[in-house]
């Protein structure tokens, strides 16, 4: 699996190059800054990009914009953004493409490495990787508006796995229920939430994306 990776500190940058190519990723380039990172993205056209916001000249949101402009041109082009703090405004522009193979991540969750690797190839595959931090704060900046107030606890509780990119059965086994009564709360959000149900987790995920990023 072919990989571009943007991070302007020179320590971390070499880290995720050693981690990744430990799990057997191909690390095809690995870029300091913004226009080199359009470049990168462009030319090598790779399975997934791991991406840092803050990139120079500007240290402001060059990375997230180089990797959009990326994706205008390479529609779908799976893109897993890093961050040092939660930003919302980030995180609802880069959601607000819908077209998959998306996730945003806090930088201090490269040290879970298993679960850093799972969220670099579930976005390489299509799918959705989101920090449950990100999602705590969409949820929260929507908590006051209606139908989210409508959701029982635990069904808030199975929207925010949802939003991190979670199947039924991974929801399950993290709330130790069984994966009927996550198919019923699911329904339950859909129902309340005015989202169509669809097949496969990332069509729904993003539909529910949608929904908070609204």
């Amino acid at each position: 699996m072919r990989v571009v990776i943007a991070e302007d500190l020179a320590l971390l940058r070499d880290g995720l190059i050693r981690l990744l190519e430990a799990f057997q990723f191909e690390v095809v380039e690995a870029v300091d800054n913004g226009p080199s990172l359009l470049r990168a993205l462009t030319t090598h056209r790779p399975d997934v990009a791991v991406v840092d916001v803050r990139l120079p000249p500007t240290f402001t949101d060059e990375g997230l914009r180089a990797a959009l402009e990326a994706r205008k041109e390479i529609p779908g082009l799976p893109v897993l953004v890093l961050s040092q703090h939660v930003e919302q405004l980030y995180a609802r522009e880069l959601l607000s493409d819908s077209s998959g193979g998306i996730g945003y991540l806090l930088k201090d969750r490269v040290s879970d490495v298993s679960q850093f690797v799972d969220a670099v190839r579930r976005v390489a595959g299509g799918g959705t990787a989101l920090d449950p931090d990100v999602v705590a704060q969409l949820l929260t900046r929507r908590a006051r508006e209606e139908p989210l107030q409508t959701l029982t606890p635990r069904e808030r509780e199975v929207l925010g796995l949802m939003a991190e990119g979670r199947s039924n059965a991974a929801i399950a086994g993290k709330l130790f229920i069984t994966e009927k009564a996550i198919s019923k709360h699911t329904n339950n959000i859909f129902s309340k939430l005015n989202l169509q149900p669809a097949e496969g987790d990332n069509r729904r995920v993003l539909a529910v994306l949608a929904y908070l990023n609204t």
